[in-house]
């Protein structure tokens, strides 16, 4: 071992390369921003760090510096930039950036709200080109908040005057309660905001639009938040640290929690924070199945992240590191696959009873078993996207994937806070491209037959009937639809 060690060293101290121009570039820019963030140092402190990780130090013969040396610790330099910018980033800078944590996740820029659709079409169109086999997923062992918290609290951005009401008022009665209303004693202002969204984003959902609250379920959660809560503030590094936490501040953070979700008197803070709740996780249901939907069809090889089988309200570790109940999970499947295989119309029903989680599995189950029977379709189907018209337009996302004979349509709505206003789809069409795309259709979790129309020279279909009984949607051929079931039996 000692012997390849040595080697490695001899042979590979660094690949005697020089600097590309996109590595100078970045280079540059660093150093630059460098110069501007501490502009108290001598600026030659920048310009050698500039000369040696561009290795231009050792770029004349007679530089008096060991080039061995000199590229060796510019490497040194990339290894550790990484971590250090995640460090920096994902564990201190989004412990503090509140703004709006659904967006602060790890390779995530919460300076930016989305894209257009016409954006996420061009980049899976790019993806179905170039990266087929690239991984789809919405949740791992380092999220920070699960999949559907983020499609809860994604809601809020359509919300945004409302959800400042809100806010107002729940500081308003927190803060009396403990003699606080001035905003001056424990929590500051903006760990308080981020109580109010990793309250409202990770409410259990079997406690939704209940008569009464079970009060051990509710102190199970409180404990959660309570966790979530002291690893921010550490993160963050503010108030306190993991080196050398401050006590005081935790504990009025953990009091403020337990004030917050007392079930053990009259709470005013929960009276008007369970209705608003309510809302934003309905919401959320339809943006989850929407986002599952769109990662179990657009082009990629979706990952389902232990324990997403059913809801997943998970916030930072430890808590998405909690034991998953496959059990549970298994025993579901049993008892679904059978009646979604005779009634696959069973799902609206499920949709009804939202808060167990079971439409979520239905859905994943039903489009995995397509995926099953025609694996080319989505692994080298083609993309494209469909054109909406109409009032409602910016309400829908759709496309389709082709290869050869297969094909489906996939249809998600999208700023659900605006369909939940005003739900009437009124004119709004998907329209279908020219070509071999069938007139006849049938919707997979429905069995809903859908025929195209036509209009102004094309084929669509109106929304409204894309969308009947189940807010999301996924066509096959009706034909090829009859063949199979004919040969099930």
């Amino acid at each position: 071992m000692e012997d390849q060690a040595r080697y490695a060293t001899a042979t590979q101290p660094y690949d005697g390369s020089a600097p590309t121009e996109d590595d100078r570039r970045d280079i540059d820019w660093a150093i630059a921003q460098a110069r501007r963030t501490a502009s108290a140092l001598d600026p030659s402190v920048f310009d050698f760090l500039h000369a040696l990780l561009t290795t231009d130090l050792v770029a004349k013969p007679q530089s008096g510096f060991s080039r061995h040396a000199v590229v060796r610790l510019a490497m040194k330099v990339q290894q550790y930039s990484g971590p250090v910018m995640a460090k920096g980033l994902e564990d201190t800078a989004f412990y503090r950036y509140n703004r709006f944590v659904a967006l602060n996740e790890v390779g995530g820029h919460p300076d930016h709200f989305g894209v257009s659709v016409a954006a996420f079409h061009q980049i899976n169109s790019q993806r179905a080109r170039r990266w087929p086999d690239a991984m789809l997923g919405t949740s791992t062992h380092d999220t920070k908040r699960g999949e559907d918290t983020r499609a809860r609290l994604h809601a809020l951005s359509e919300l945004a005057e409302e959800w400042e009401r809100h806010v107002q008022a729940w500081s308003r009665i927190a803060r009396a309660r403990r003699g606080g209303i001035e905003g001056d004693a424990p929590p500051d202002r903006n760990d308080e905001y981020l109580f109010y969204q990793l309250l409202l984003g990770a409410w259990p959902a079997e406690l939704t639009d209940v008569d009464q609250l079970d009060a051990d379920a509710v102190a199970t959660f409180a404990d959660r938040i309570e966790g979530a809560m002291i690893k921010s503030v550490r993160e963050a590094k503010v108030h306190s640290t993991w080196a050398a936490p401050d006590e005081s501040y935790e504990e009025a953070l953990k009091a403020f929690v337990r004030d917050c979700l007392d079930v053990s008197r009259h709470n005013p803070f929960l009276e008007i924070f369970l209705p608003f709740q309510t809302r934003i996780a309905k919401l959320g249901v339809l943006n989850s199945l929407a986002q599952l939907l769109l990662k179990l069809t657009a082009p990629g090889v979706p990952d389902i992240y232990q324990g997403t089988e059913l809801w997943d309200l998970s916030l930072v570790d430890p808590d998405n590191r909690r034991p998953v109940g496959y059990e549970r999970r298994q025993n579901l499947l049993e008892e679904l696959c059978p009646e979604l295989e005779r009634r696959p119309e069973m799902i609206v029903d499920l949709l009804d009873h939202w808060q167990d989680g079971t439409v979520k599995l239905a859905l994943m189950w039903q489009v995995l078993r397509l995926r099953e029977a025609q694996p080319e379709l989505f692994a080298r189907g083609s993309y494209e996207p469909l054109e909406i018209s109409g009032e409602r337009a910016d309400c829908v996302c759709a496309f389709a994937r082709n290869h050869a004979d297969n094909q489906i349509i996939a249809a998600v709505p999208r700023l659900v806070a605006a369909l939940d206003a005003q739900p009437d789809w009124a004119d709004t069409m998907i329209v279908l491209p020219a070509g071999h795309i069938g007139r006849r259709w049938r919707n997979l979790f429905t069995s809903a037959r859908v025929e195209a129309e036509e209009w102004k020279d094309s084929l669509v279909i109106p929304a409204d009937r894309m969308f009947e009984n189940l807010p999301i949607s996924l066509l096959v051929p009706a034909v090829e639809a009859s063949v199979a079931a004919r040969e099930r039996q």
